[in-house]
Parts: structure tokens; sequence; C-alpha cells
């Protein structure tokens, strides 16, 4: 299992990748492009050209897990901008944001969330 902490170090990639990648192909990317190491515990996360699945790899100390979510319906509204960086820093309350669809750049307060139940 995976646990987000405030501490987790998270990176998204800001260009999309191609999904048909698989931990390999992603984990070299994160060596060679970002000149990172991708068994280091960090999380690195990744879009697709369409905007509508998230990748993320992470090493557990025994080995790779690649995980993915493709939203049912929509794509995700808020990415990283293309700029001179190939990465972006973000935090795991964000993180968490991001892949229930939401912006994370947004500010939100109680009125957003519907009462479920």
């Amino acid at each position: 299992m995976i646990q987000l902490t405030p501490q987790s170090r998270i990176l998204l990639a800001v260009e999309p990748i191609d999904f048909r990648k698989g931990i390999d192909g992603i984990a070299s990317i994160c060596a060679n492009e970002f000149k990172k190491d991708p068994s280091s515990g960090t999380l690195f996360v990744f879009i697709n050209k369409s905007k509508t699945q998230v990748r993320i790899l992470f090493y557990d100390g025994s080995g790779f897990w690649l995980m993915s979510k493709r939203l049912s319906q929509g794509k995700y509204p808020w990415w990283p901008k293309l700029c001179d960086e190939k990465t972006s820093l973000l935090c795991s309350k964000k993180l968490t944001l991001l892949l229930w669809g939401q912006n994370p750049e947004r500010t939100y307060i109680k009125k957003d969330f519907k009462k479920i139940g």
C-alpha cells in the first residue's frame, strides 16, 4: 500500500508522456530526462496527451509500483503549464485533489464539497 504523507516528495512531469511505456520506460524518463533516481522514494506523476489518465511511478524499497487512474468522464482540469522546467513539485494534499479530478491550485472552502449520505 502507498501512503501519502506531508513529507512525501512528489514530482509532476510537465509534459504528457506515451502511456504505452511500462515501468522500465517511465523509470528511464525519470533518470535520463529529469536526472532523478527513480528508486529514491519520490512519486513521479505523469499525464497522457488527452489529459484523461494519470500514472504514478513509485519505488517502495522492494520494487516499483506503477499506478494508473483514468477518469470515467471528462478531463483533468489542471496540470502545470509548459515551462523551462521538466517537473513541478506538488504536496500530498494537492496530489489527492488532482487525483479526484479537482484543481489543486484553487482554494477550496467548505461549501465547495457536497455532503454525501
